[in-house]
C-alpha cells in the first residue's frame, strides 16, 4: 500500500445554529493514497462536498483529525492552513473558477504567484502544465475564447503546476458533454498514475466509474462502503477480480 497523502479520522461537521443545526458528517474515516484515483460518490445532501472542503482545509471539522501529507491540521490558524493548501493541495472545480480578464497562462500562474514564485522558470512550469493538458497552443487565450472542456483543462493545469500531492476535484465533469467529460477524467486518471499524486473526485456522474481505482460511497454523512474501481479490477488476476466485483 502506498503512503497516504490525505487522511480523515472520526470527522464530524456541524452546520448551522440552534434548532437549525444539522450534523453534515458523522464520524467519517477516509484515506487518500498516492497513486490512486478515488471517487467519492453519494446522493445530493450526503455530505460529499462538505467532506471535500474539510479535506481541502477550506472548512474545519467540528470533531476529528485531518492530516495532509502526514501533517495534522488541528490547531492551525488561517494563514497556516492557507500555506498547507498552497503547498500540498490542488483544486479542480465544476465551474472552473478562472479569472475572465486573465489568459490561460496567467490563470495557471496564479497558483505559483500566491507562493511568491515569479521567475522565468515558474512561467516555463506553467507552460509545461498547459502543454501537459493539451493546451500549449492556447496559452494566450482568454476564458471566453475557450470551450468548457478547454477551461476545465486550464483548471487542471493550475492544480498540477504547484506539484500538489493531493488533487481534489468537485464534480469536474458535471458541466461538460460526454466527450469532454471523458477527456477530463482520462487526464485526472493519468495524473493519479504518478506515485507522487493522489486524486479524489467528488461525483454522482456514472460516466466517471471506468476511471476509478477505488469508489467510496457516502450517505447521510457516513461512509457506507467501498468498492474496487473498474480500472483497478482490470489489473487483478481473475480470482481477485471476481471477489472485487462481489
Amino acid at each position: 500500500m502506498t503512503a497516504p497523502v490525505m487522511e480523515a479520522r472520526g470527522v464530524v461537521k456541524l452546520l448551522g445554529e440552534g434548532a437549525g443545526r444539522v450534523q453534515a458528517l458523522k464520524g467519517v474515516d477516509l484515506t487518500l493514497h498516492s497513486g490512486e484515483m478515488a471517487l467519492l460518490m453519494g446522493p445530493s445532501g450526503s455530505g460529499k462536498t462538505t467532506l471535500l472542503s474539510i479535506l481541502g482545509c477550506i472548512l474545519s471539522p467540528s470533531e476529528g483529525v485531518i492530516e495532509v501529507c502526514g501533517k495534522p491540521t488541528t490547531g492551525l490558524g488561517p494563514e497556516q492552513l492557507a500555506k498547507l493548501r498552497r503547498e500540498h493541495i490542488g483544486f479542480v472545480f465544476q465551474s472552473y473558477h478562472l479569472f475572465p480578464t486573465l489568459t490561460a497562462l496567467d490563470n495557471v500562474r496564479l497558483a505559483l504567484d500566491v507562493r511568491g514564485e515569479h521567475s522565468a522558470k515558474a512561467i516555463n512550469r506553467c507552460k509545461d502544465a498547459l502543454a501537459r493538458v493539451g493546451l500549449a497552443h492556447r496559452i494566450t487565450a482568454y476564458p471566453r475564447e475557450l470551450s468548457g472542456g478547454e477551461q476545465q483543462r486550464v483548471a487542471i493545469a493550475r492544480a498540477l503546476v504547484g506539484d500538489a500531492a493531493a488533487i481534489l476535484a468537485d464534480e469536474p465533469t458535471a458541466a461538460l458533454d460526454s466527450e469532454n467529460g471523458a477527456s477530463i477524467m482520462a487526464m485526472l486518471s493519468e495524473v493519479a498514475k504518478d506515485p507522487a499524486h493522489g486524486v479524489l473526485v467528488v461525483t454522482h456522474d456514472p460516466r466517471t466509474l471506468p476511471y476509478a481505482s477505488r469508489i467510496i460511497r457516502i450517505e447521510d454523512g457516513r461512509i457506507v462502503g467501498e468498492d474496487v474501481g473498474i480500472s483497478a479490477a482490470s489489473t487483478l488476476v481473475p480470482e481477485a477480480r471476481s471477489v472485487a466485483a462481489q
